[in-house]
Order: C-alpha cells, then sequence, then structure tokens
C-alpha cells in the first residue's frame, strides 16, 4: 500500500532528504490535531509554477511560497489536499530568515499541512496563530531531521 504521503516535483529537480522521517513527523503533527491524513501531495515546483497557480486560483500577481488546495474540504478531520511549493521562495525565505533550507522548508510543510486542517492566515491574529503552531510542529520533528 502507498504512503498517503507523498512528494512530486512540477518542472524543477528537487527531493527533500529523509522523506520517511518527513512523512512519520507530519502524520504526528496531524495527530496533534486530532486529524488523520488520507491524501496529501506535496509538489515541489518553480517560482514560475506558483505564480501561475496564484494568478489562475487566487487572483493575485505574486511571488509566495506556498499553496494548498483541499480534495474534500467537508472532512474536517480527514487530511486531503496538495501542498504547492516554491523551492527558490523556500531557500530565498532561509536566507533571509538566516535559518537552514531544511528548517524553512519543514516550516513551510507545516504552514501547508495548518491550512489543510484550517487554519487561516488572513489577518495578524490569525498569522500569530499559524506561526505558533508551526514552531509547535517543528519542535515534534525528530532529531534527523533537525
Amino acid at each position: 500500500m502507498n504512503d498517503p504521503i507523498q512528494f512530486y516535483c512540477k518542472d524543477i529537480s528537487y527531493q527533500p532528504r529523509a522523506k520517511g522521517s518527513i512523512r512519520d513527523w507530519l502524520k504526528l503533527c496531524a495527530k496533534k490535531e486530532k486529524c488523520t491524513i488520507e491524501n496529501l501531495h506535496f509538489i515541489f515546483c518553480s517560482d514560475d509554477h506558483l505564480h501561475q497557480l496564484n494568478l489562475k486560483f487566487l487572483k493575485h500577481d505574486t511571488l509566495t511560497d506556498v499553496i494548498t488546495f483541499h480534495y474534500d474540504a467537508e472532512k474536517n478531520d480527514a487530511i486531503s489536499g496538495e501542498v504547492y511549493i516554491s523551492v527558490p521562495r523556500v531557500k530565498e525565505n532561509a536566507r533571509e530568515n538566516e535559518v537552514l533550507i531544511h528548517d524553512e522548508l519543514h516550516r513551510i510543510m507545516a504552514h501547508g499541512l495548518l491550512h489543510l486542517i484550517g487554519y487561516d492566515d488572513k489577518n495578524k491574529a490569525a498569522k500569530q496563530r499559524m506561526t505558533m503552531k508551526e514552531d509547535y510542529f517543528l519542535s515534534l520533528r525528530h532529531r534527523n531531521l533537525r
């Protein structure tokens, strides 16, 4: 049986390291939110590809690091969706925030998972709540992901 968490590349060549540990970590994060992961796809792509998705689906003419799409938003406790991540944005964010690239990648993955769970970041309070959850999720990582 295939794992419910899969990793793909759209128009770049990139794979995160320690995929098995990332899967275990994301499942633990979901469990802490009383959710299960049914079908979760992480798609790593270029700035251009994510920009086009941002224009087409969200009508935003800006670069972004992550966009999520629910497969079934009606299921509150079962996570099913796609998380598109711009690898160039992750690298730029890591440089700007002076953190390791894999730490920033994990934060963005956690951010996408939180969106699929139902969290938003549309205002300052919601952004703070999401950042606190991201920090908590990052603290749950196994040593080999740090």
